[in-house]
């Protein structure tokens, strides 16, 4: 099953409304579909969409890797190939697009879906949280919309409102959310140590799952004091890459850590953080980085992979929503829970259009 050709597919997908959050602003996605073919016809697909602010290179640094890997595994197998990426993370993205299409790849010659080859006890169904953006006054609009359509969870990104005004505008939403609904907040490393520590005793009270990246330069001992001071579940996301590994997973500074495959190099260095994670007892949430219907689908099966009884917690994964254009069909989702086709590998292939780059 030798690789026969690489196609590299640029894309540019518009969003429905302005991405906003503490550290940026995006009005589109942008990035490569990655096209494998066999001698034998069969084709697999990746996608590379760097996001800086997410962890990931930018565009020009993921262009060249992505040329550079391509020359390094054509006319090899898939197995060959998955050998001869570089288990560096210095262009997470561009690794990340490679090893999916190569995954998918291999997963199709086995005959099994991608999930069912990364675990054997993978479940065909996830529970997800509604991304609804930033927190603000007119936020309920969309957090209503969410509820009805199912959802139980919902997100919202912090940061860009002066500290106490956020607390009123989430207080406001929360008066006018079902009893069942659950609320995760995003930080985005917007905050001092004082700061996070105000807001969380401001909120106590309200129906707050989990915040993420609550703090900007936070050390380990700032969070394990924050951590136990609140029920609350602190997590990490971007900032976990500042930390070694080891002394992060031992520390307990928060309960819960998000892993981005397109910022952590693939599915395989993903899946591996999420089992060393759940061996120190952390809650693992894998989430996407809005890249197109193809990254979300491999994120999906990775979440897919690693969800079971012992970890319910609903992944960061129902961001197709917020493309007004895609590259291929979006997992179903219905209320609240994003179900995958029982299709051997990747299970997603592309709208047929234009390839810009043919290696």
């Amino acid at each position: 099953m030798l690789i026969q050709s690489i196609n590299l597919i640029p894309y540019k997908l518009p969003l429905r409304k302005t991405w906003k959050t503490h550290n940026d602003r995006l009005s589109s996605r942008s990035g490569w579909l990655i096209e494998l073919t066999t001698e034998s016809g069969l084709s697999g697909y990746g996608d590379c969409a760097p996001l800086p602010s997410a962890g990931t290179e930018n565009l020009l640094q993921a262009h060249r890797c992505l040329v550079m890997y391509s020359k390094n595994i054509q006319h090899s197998t898939a197995a060959e190939a998955l050998q001869k990426l570089p288990s560096t993370l210095s262009s997470p993205a561009a690794r990340c697009g490679i090893e999916t299409a190569l995954l998918d790849l291999l997963s199709q010659s086995q005959q099994q879906s991608l999930r069912h080859w990364l675990s054997p006890l993978a479940s065909n169904n996830v529970p997800v949280n509604s991304m609804i953006g930033a927190l603000e006054r007119n936020s309920h609009q969309a957090a209503m919309d969410a509820v009805s359509r199912g959802f139980q969870v919902l997100k919202l990104k912090l940061g860009m409102n002066q500290l106490k005004d956020d607390i009123q505008h989430l207080e406001e939403l929360c008066l006018q959310l079902p009893g069942h609904t659950k609320i995760r907040l995003d930080a985005n490393g917007s905050w001092s140590f004082k700061q996070a520590d105000s807001f969380i005793r401001a909120i106590h009270h309200l129906p707050v799952e989990s915040i993420e990246e609550p703090m900007h330069e936070a050390e380990l001992s700032d969070l394990c004091k924050l951590q136990d001071s609140t029920s609350i579940a602190l997590a990490l996301d971007e900032s976990t890459g500042k930390f070694k590994l080891d002394a992060l997973l031992k520390s307990q500074a928060v309960k819960r850590l998000i892993i981005k495959p397109m910022a952590r190099g693939g599915l395989l260095a993903s899946l591996d953080f999420a089992k060393r994670a759940e061996t120190h007892k952390f809650e693992t949430v894998i989430t996407s980085t809005i890249e197109s219907a193809v990254g979300l689908q491999a994120a999906a099966q990775l979440a897919a992979a690693i969800s079971d009884s012992n970890n319910p917690l609903a992944h960061g994964l129902a961001t197709s929503e917020w493309l007004l254009e895609n590259v291929a069909p979006s997992p179903d989702i219905i209320d609240g829970q994003l179900y995958l086709a029982d299709i051997h590998g990747l299970g997603i292939s592309p709208y047929k259009g234009n390839t810009d780059a043919d290696l």
